[in-house]
C-alpha cells in the first residue's frame, strides 16, 4: 500500500516540515471520510502552506498553477523528514492524492504514516479539544485561527448552488471573488502559523515514541480499510425502503394518520386511544407496549419498527466506500482524550446492533439475492431484520476469512488485578462465570448459570456492569435493573452487597481520591496501586503501568453538590462545549481502568500486526487472513501478557467468519 518512486537523503539538512493546505471536493468530507473525498474526480489542493524546520511560511497557490517547489515533493517521501500537521491524516491522504496524479506514487498506495506526526494527536493526549481553533484557545495562542475561515471554506471548497446571480455556475474559483481569495491565502498561512505556535506551546510536553507508534499502527489500519459487500448493502437499502412504506401504509389505514413519522400527529392519536405521552423514545413506547391493550399495542409495534434508524448504516457505507469497496478511516486514534480510546468515525462500529437471529447467513442471502418477497414472508420485522444483519455487509477480501477475537472480561479483570481483589482473580484463573461468582460473593450461597440459585445470576450481572466505579441506586436503574424485574427496595441492600464483597477494589477508589486531591492540593506526587500522580505546570497527570499519562486540565479543588471537596478541571463536557468539569475517585478509577484495558488492546494489535488488522471494535480485533490461520493461534498471541502487567491474567477468545458477525 506505501510506496514511492524515489528516496532522498534530506534536502539541505531540511528535519520537519509543518503543512496545512485547502482542498476542493465535491464528496462531503463530514459524511464520506478523508478516503472517499480524496477520490472524487474533481478533487484538488487549491493552496498549500509549510514551513521548513521553522522557518518563514509559505503558501503556494495551486489554484492559479503555481508550482510545489521540488524540495517539498522531495521530502514527502522521505521518511528521515517529519512531517507534521493538524489533523494529519488528512494532509497525508489529499498529498497522497496529489503524488498520484503526479507519477510519483503508485496506484492505489498512500504516503507512508511512519514519518507523520499529528498536533491534533499531541493536544488529545494533553486532554485538550480537537480543534486547531479550540486547542489554540485554551492554551492562549496569541495568533488564533481566523474566524472567517469557515465563510471561505464553503466559498472555495465546495460546490455552490447554480443561480442567476452566479451565471448558473457549481463552483466557486480564485476569479470570481480575487479579494476573497487573498483573504483564503491568508487563513491558509494563519493556520500553518497556528499549527506551529501549538507546537512551541506543547513541547513541555512531548508525546513518547511508544505513542507515535501506535498512532503510526492506527494509520494503517485506517488506510487498509475493510471490504463491504456493496451488492448486498444497495439490496438491504432498497429492501428498507419498500418495507418503511408498506408500515407507513398500515399505520395511515389504521389510524388515518396523514403522517406517521409525526411524533405530535402519533401522540394525538395514542391520548385518543387513551394512552398519554410526552415522548415516543425507543425506551418509552417499549414500557407503552406493556400495558396497552391489543390494538394499540400493534400500532405502537408498527411505529416502533417505522423509527428504527439502523438502516443509517448502510447509507453511510454508501457514502463513505471508496471505488476498491473499501471502507477507511473508521477509527479516531485518541479519539477519547480522557482515556485515549478510539472513537468510531463515519460508520460506528462501537455500536452496531447484536445479531440473535439462528439462520444469520439465510437471511443475509435472501437480501442479497433481492428475494423481497420472501424476506417479507419469512421475517415479519423487516427493519428488526435488517438492523441485526448489519455487520454482514463486512467481508473478507477473496480466498481470505475473518478472525475475530477479543479479550474475556478485560475491564474486570484489569479492575481486579489493579485493586488485588483476590477471590475476582482466582475467577478469572479458573475460568469461571464471574457474573455468577459475583452473586455467590455478595449473597454467600453457591449461584450456577441455568442451576443452583441461578436466579442471582441476574442480579451478580446487573451488579458488575452498574457498580464497578462508584455507581449506586442510579446506575442500577440506568442499566435497567427495574426493567429486569428488581423492586426498588431491593436496589440499596444490592450496592451494599456488592461493595461488602469488594472490599479491595472499594479501597481502590477512595486511595484514588486521596491521591488525587493530595497531589492537586499540594502539587506533590502521590502514588498508589502502581498508578502515580503528578502536577506540572497547570495540568494533572496520572501514569499508568504501561508508562502512558492521562492528562486533566488545569485541575484545582472544588466544592460538590453535598457540600464536600471534590476535584474538577477543564473539559469538554456533555455540551460539546469546553467547561470546567468534577470528578472524584471512583471516575478517576474508571478512566485509569479503561485506560490500561486499552494499552492492552494496543499491545496486543501490535503483537498482532503480522496480521492483516482491518477493525477493531472496544476489545475485539478483526483479523483479514488466509484460510490456514488458525483461531487459537491468534488467540494465543492476543493473550499475552505485557511485561508491565505482571501477574495480570488475560484471556482471549476468537472464531473465523466469511462475513463479520457477533458469535
Amino acid at each position: 500500500m506505501y510506496s514511492a518512486v524515489f528516496f532522498i537523503e534530506g534536502s539541505a539538512g531540511m528535519r520537519s516540515i509543518s503543512i496545512d493546505i485547502e482542498t476542493f471536493s465535491s464528496v462531503n468530507l463530514k459524511t464520506s471520510g478523508v478516503y472517499r473525498y480524496a477520490e472524487s474526480d474533481d478533487f484538488e489542493i487549491l493552496l498549500l502552506g509549510y514551513s521548513i524546520d521553522g522557518s518563514d511560511i509559505k503558501v503556494i497557490d495551486l489554484a492559479r498553477e503555481e508550482p510545489i517547489p521540488d524540495d517539498f515533493i522531495d521530502a514527502l517521501t522521505n521518511e528521515r523528514i517529519e512531517k507534521w500537521a493538524f489533523n494529519a491524516q488528512f494532509e497525508r491522504i489529499c498529498l497522497s492524492r496529489y503524488l498520484r496524479d503526479k507519477g510519483l506514487l503508485s496506484g492505489g498506495a498512500y504516503l507512508s504514516p511512519t514519518a507523520w506526526k499529528c498536533t491534533m494527536i499531541w493536544a488529545a493526549t494533553l486532554g485538550l479539544p480537537l480543534s486547531l481553533e479550540g486547542v489554540g484557545a485554551v492554551v492562549g495562542l496569541e495568533k488564533q485561527k481566523l474566524a472567517e475561515g469557515k465563510k471561505l471554506i464553503k466559498y472555495f471548497c465546495v460546490p455552490c448552488l447554480p443561480t442567476k446571480s452566479n451565471s448558473g455556475r457549481k463552483r466557486n474559483m480564485p476569479c470570481h471573488d480575487l479579494a476573497k481569495w487573498e483573504q483564503f491565502k491568508t487563513y491558509n498561512y494563519r493556520d500553518v502559523e497556528t499549527e506551529m505556535g501549538i507546537q512551541m506551546k506543547l513541547s513541555r510536553f512531548p508525546v513518547s515514541e511508544n505513542v507515535w507508534t501506535e498512532y503510526h499502527l492506527d494509520q494503517e489500519i485506517n488506510d487498509r480499510g475493510i471490504s463491504v459487500d456493496m451488492t448486498f448493502v444497495k439490496k438491504a437499502v432498497e429492501l428498507d425502503k419498500m418495507s418503511k412504506a408498506k408500515i407507513s401504509q398500515q399505520l395511515q389505514e389504521r389510524t388515518n394518520i396523514e403522517n406517521p413519522n409525526s411524533v405530535q400527529q402519533m401522540r394525538a392519536w395514542l391520548r385518543e386511544n387513551g394512552l398519554n405521552t410526552d415522548s415516543l423514545g425507543k425506551k418509552v413506547v417499549a414500557e407503552l407496549m406493556q400495558n396497552a391493550p391489543s390494538p394499540v399495542k400493534e400500532i405502537l409495534l408498527l411505529r416502533q419498527q417505522l423509527a428504527k434508524s439502523s438502516i443509517k448504516k448502510y447509507t453511510a457505507m454508501e457514502n463513505a466506500v471508496c471505488r476498491d469497496n473499501r471502507l477507511r478511516g473508521m477509527f479516531q486514534f485518541y479519539g477519547a482524550n480522557r482515556t485515549g480510546r478510539f472513537a468510531g468515525r463515519l460508520v460506528q462500529l462501537q455500536n452496531l446492533p447484536q445479531n440473535h437471529m439462528s439462520d444469520l447467513a439465510d437471511a443475509r442471502n435472501l437480501v442479497k439475492m433481492g428475494h423481497i418477497d420472501t424476506v417479507d414472508v419469512l421475517y415479519d420485522d423487516i427493519p428488526g431484520t435488517l438492523s441485526e444483519l448489519i455487520r454482514t455487509s463486512f467481508v473478507p477480501r477473496e480466498n481470505s476469512k475473518f478472525i475475530v477475537a477479543d479479550f474475556s472480561s478485560i475491564e474486570a479483570r484489569v479492575l481486579a488485578w489493579l485493586a488485588g481483589e483476590r477471590w475476582r482473580m482466582k475467577v478469572f484463573e479458573e475460568g469461571k462465570d464471574i457474573y455468577c461468582s459475583s452473586a455467590s460473593q455478595m449473597f454467600g450461597v453457591p449461584v450456577e448459570k441455568n442451576g443452583i440459585n441461578g436466579h442471582l445470576r441476574q442480579k451478580g450481572k446487573i451488579a458488575e456492569l452498574a457498580l464497578g466505579y462508584g455507581g449506586s441506586v442510579g446506575a442500577l436503574k440506568a442499566m435497567g435493573a427495574i426493567e429486569i424485574g428488581l423492586a426498588e427496595d431491593e436496589l440499596q441492600p444490592l450496592v451494599y452487597a456488592w461493595r461488602n464483597a469488594n472490599p479491595a477494589i472499594t479501597m481502590l477508589w477512595w486511595d484514588i481520591d486521596n491521591c488525587v486531591k493530595e497531589t492537586v492540593k499540594k502539587r506533590t506526587i502521590t502514588e498508589t496501586h502502581g498508578i502515580r500522580f503528578m502536577y506540572e505546570r497547570g495540568f494533572l497527570f496520572i501514569g499508568l503501568p504501561s508508562g502512558r499519562r492521562l492528562a486533566y486540565v488545569k485541575p484545582r479543588m472544588g466544592v460538590n453538590q453535598f457540600g464536600g471537596e471534590s476535584v474538577t478541571y477543564e473539559g469538554i463536557g456533555g455540551t460539546k462545549k469546553w467547561e470546567r468539569l468534577e470528578s472524584y475517585g471512583p471516575k478517576f478509577c474508571e478512566n485509569i481502568t479503561q485506560a490500561i484495558a486499552r494499552d492492552i488492546l494496543m499491545y496486543a494489535m501490535q503483537t498482532l500486526r503480522c496480521y492483516r488488522i482491518v477493525a477493531h471494535v472496544h476489545d475485539e480485533v478483526i483479523i483479514e487472513c488466509s484460510k490456514d490461520i488458525s483461531v487459537d493461534s491468534v488467540c494465543a498471541q492476543m493473550g499475552r501478557t505485557p511485561v508491565w502487567a505482571k501477574d495480570l491474567l488475560l484471556r482471549a477468545d476468537g472464531y473465523e467468519c466469511l462475513f463479520y458477525r457477533k458469535e
